[in-house]
């Protein structure tokens, strides 16, 4: 069954308005945030760093692979001076030693844990720009580099916010930010407690709420993915969990015509996002 245009909806399809009564949207719990703001972090790789420092991220200091002077070590050595960053440079043995990702590309910066924003940030977001929300949310997402492909094509495929759950989720790591190219910096996170009643708070905005799963009715192609939208990704192994998936307006699926039955998350993720982002542009 095809959905109805956004505009027959029962809900109101108004975009959110500033200054929108706090009762109206999820918030993170205050202690839990206010650990996460206070925990350094690391950012590993070239290019991480170089958007960190583009987008203005507060940071302590970068440590730089004794002998790399070649392509954007330079602009980040040059960056970094200009905002009276501390840069020191190390042995390759200690980057290696401070490493999560084992991928640091001669770079390392320490930094502040990103920060969380609430769900009525991303709302204001698509607000500010005069545009239909477009949410991602992700249900279970264990593995880090997963989860930066998602923030990677959410920035591109031009989503306002992705929405996590705090719990059985990966949350904003030095691995996430790497796999993120630096779109870790510009997507807004917000960390839920609870997923399905945070699904209910946007559906009372005038959001659709679609699934990608197997189980859908239709092909993703062919349904109305206009106005204002939610797109639920699901988890590597399981997919959407039961409870979500009953919170979904509808389900679409992916064709597959191979042996193979499913697909990475992030690659299905983005998959979805692109077909978004076309309907949003006819």
């Amino acid at each position: 069954m095809k959905r109805a245009p956004y505009n027959k909806r029962s809900r109101k399809n108004e975009l959110p308005k500033r200054g929108m009564d706090r009762g109206s949207a999820v918030f993170i719990d205050a202690q839990e945030t206010n650990a996460d703001h206070l925990t350094e972090d690391k950012l590993e790789g070239r290019n991480p760093v170089l958007e960190a420092l583009k987008a203005e991220r507060p940071i302590d200091k970068i440590l730089v692979q004794k002998g790399e002077r070649a392509g954007s070590v330079v602009r980040i050595i040059t960056l970094a001076r200009q905002k009276k960053i501390v840069v020191q440079e190390v042995e390759k043995q200690k980057l290696d030693s401070l490493s999560s990702t084992r991928a640091h590309q001669g770079v390392i910066a320490f930094v502040a844990m990103h920060q969380y924003v609430e769900l009525e940030d991303i709302l204001s977001k698509a607000a500010d720009k005069g545009e239909h929300p477009f949410i991602i949310l992700v249900d279970e997402i264990h593995d880090p580099h997963n989860l930066g492909s998602i923030l990677r094509t959410a920035n591109a495929a031009g989503a306002h916010g992705v929405v996590i759950p705090k719990r059985r989720s990966v949350g904003l790591t030095a691995v996430v930010a790497k796999a993120s190219a630096g779109a870790i910096e510009y997507v807004p996170v917000a960390r839920v407690t609870n997923l399905a009643q945070t699904i209910d708070k946007l559906k009372e905005q005038g959001i659709w709420i679609v699934g990608a799963d197997m189980e859908g009715e239709q092909n993703f192609y062919e349904a109305n993915l206009e106005g204002p939208i939610g797109l639920v990704v699901g988890s590597e192994g399981e997919g959407i969990g039961r409870l979500i998936k009953e919170k979904c307006d509808f389900l679409v699926k992916i064709p597959m015509k191979g042996e193979i039955t499913s697909l990475n998350a992030s690659v299905a993720g983005a998959i979805m996002m692109y077909e978004i982002l076309r309907q949003r542009e006819q």
